[in-house]
């Protein structure tokens, strides 16, 4: 399996349908990964614990953790099984890597930014869905080195998909058809042109090495993902760029996959 990131943008994603990231998502199973999976876990920049933590339910809850949307963003369900089995061996692989403790939610479902990608990459729901959580106050290379430890799953059957945001500033959100601004478009070509031609360690560095790092991430909860990713895709990994599209004049859509 190859590992992937995605920018999963604004929530409203899920019944917006002139967003291009929307179709980009929707023509997945067809046109970027025809394989089925066993199981999917995601990293969502929405779930944020204080040591890793696995999600362990038969089925996933979906989790409204916006306000203020249309009420039909309210009504949308996405039911996927859980899957406690791969939610144990995420937590035995990451104790075995040294991560010492790592805990297990026995309750929690899916946040927006697992269901939202989902629900429009694998519409029938019917592939089971486990959710790892993001450390905010730890760095890029923590991120990296918790998804190099889970590179076995590669092997097994399990797709590894990192969902947040290329850039993710939403004090600096523009109306929407608004031309991209500046820093955002500096820090999303150096983020492109570093994952191309393999400068991870830049990436896990992107704070002092990024033009305008951080005004695209004044909280690193949407980038964490992207180097769980990345990780995971193990040793000698190349990248790909599978989609580039832009929101609100900031909100970058900009997606990779890992080889």
């Amino acid at each position: 399996m190859d590992t992937f990131f995605i920018s999963h943008g604004a929530p409203t994603l899920a019944i917006d349908e002139s967003q291009p990231a929307r179709h980009f998502m929707e023509s997945w199973q067809d046109k970027i990964f025809t394989q089925r999976p066993k199981a999917i876990l995601i990293i969502s920049g929405h779930w944020e614990t204080s040591v890793p933590t696995v999600n362990v339910v038969d089925r996933n809850d979906t989790i409204y953790d916006f306000y203020g949307f249309p009420k039909p963003m309210y009504e949308l369900k996405y039911p996927a099984p859980g899957a406690p089995e791969l939610a144990q061996r995420v937590k035995e692989l990451l104790t075995g890597a040294g991560f010492k403790d790592v805990k297990e939610d026995k309750a929690r479902g899916l946040d927006h930014g697992a269901w939202v990608p989902l629900m429009l990459m694998y519409p029938k729901a019917d592939i089971p869905v486990c959710q790892l959580s993001i450390q905010t106050d730890m760095d890029g290379t923590y991120h990296f080195n918790m998804g190099r430890a889970l590179t076995p799953l590669r092997e097994e059957g399990i797709l590894v998909i990192g969902s947040g945001s290329a850039t993710h500033n939403l004090r600096a959100i523009r109306i929407a058809g608004g031309p991209v601004v500046p820093w955002a478009l500096d820090f999303d070509t150096w983020l492109r042109e570093s994952i191309l031609s393999g400068r991870y360690e830049d990436v896990n560095h992107y704070e002092k090495k990024a033009p305008s790092g951080k005004m695209a991430h004044p909280w690193p909860d949407h980038f964490y993902p992207l180097h769980v990713a990345l990780g995971a895709a193990g040793a000698n990994a190349k990248a790909e760029l599978i989609h580039n599209s832009w929101s609100h004049g900031s909100l970058s859509y900009t997606s990779f996959r890992f080889t």
